[in-house]
């Protein structure tokens, strides 16, 4: 282009954002054949050169299950009602498998996507973004084992029953990930200036799993261990793992307060971790 052509002749100006919160959810549109690439690339090429490949899907879930069933239902003896153990246990870890990929793969977004971000521009939220789809196939392919079993028990004489509630399943796993987002971008903002962060995610989660209810009931805290039961009241995850449980296998019981707490919750981490994720991806390449 000419010298005398005015910044209109462009068809697009790339600038900094002005605004300290902005989703652009035009913008990310506008990128959607990019969304989808990434999706394809995170579901395709994480276990392309391996041995049992996608296999992996299936594996983790299920050898979790046992060892679970084995430690904490025949050993520690928790009762799980008229539901088998192995069951009991294979819901609440499908669906805290899938929060837990949402945070470690949007929790490493700066500093393992540095390449990319610093050679060319499309919006930085597609690529947690990304993640967060991507995760929703691999929690299919779970939860598709989890129905194999499901039926495989009540065939077998199991008491086994689907609450009607079951039809907002999916809202739960909405929740689920976008709360495993907006950690993710904040803890991702965090890693680009202290590195050694990251290696309390891997430790966090797992000591975050304990306190989730994803292996025993939480009236069972409550009853056995009263003094520490705050730490899995206060925890949005126990809400949303026991509300499954019910929904799927139609134990426990369903807290109206502790879903409207983690909906609240949810909402406000999101939007701080948007807010921190905007705010670093304008410096985060001379750091990170």
């Amino acid at each position: 282009m000419n010298d005398n052509n005015t910044p209109n002749d462009w068809l697009f100006e790339i600038t900094p954002k002005n605004k300290f919160f902005s989703l652009n959810l035009r913008e990310v549109w506008q990128y959607r054949d990019l969304l989808l690439l990434f999706v394809k690339r995170d579901v395709i090429t994480v276990y392309k050169q391996t041995v049992l490949g996608p296999l992996w899907y299936l594996i983790q879930p299920l050898l979790t299950s046992v060892t679970f069933t084995i430690i904490f239902n025949n050993v520690a003896g928790i009762d799980t009602g008229a539901v088998p153990p192995f069951l009991f246990n294979l819901a609440g870890i499908t669906v805290w498998n899938y929060f837990t990929a949402c945070l470690t793969g949007t929790s490493d977004t700066f500093k393992g996507n540095a390449g990319i971000f610093g050679k060319v521009y499309f919006p930085r939220i597609i690529t947690p973004l990304s993640v967060v789809i991507s995760n929703v196939i691999k929690f299919g392919i779970q939860f598709f084992i989890f129905i194999i079993f499901y039926c495989y028990y009540y065939f077998k004489g199991a008491d086994l029953h689907l609450d009607p509630l079951v039809l907002l399943f999916p809202v739960l796993i909405i929740i689920m990930g976008i709360l495993g987002l907006g950690l993710g971008m904040l803890i991702s903002s965090m890693v680009t200036k202290y590195r050694d962060f990251s290696n309390l995610i891997g430790f966090g989660i797992q000591l975050l799993m304990y306190l989730s209810a994803v292996m025993y009931p939480m009236e069972l805290i409550k009853s056995k261990l009263p003094k520490f039961g705050w730490l899995v009241e206060y925890n949005p995850l126990a809400y949303v793992i026991e509300t499954s449980r019910y929904m799927l296998l139609n134990v426990g019981q369903i807290s109206i307060l502790g879903l409207l707490y983690t909906v609240v919750l949810t909402v406000v981490v999101f939007f701080i971790g948007l807010l921190v994720f905007n705010k670093t991806e304008k410096s985060f390449i001379d750091t990170v």
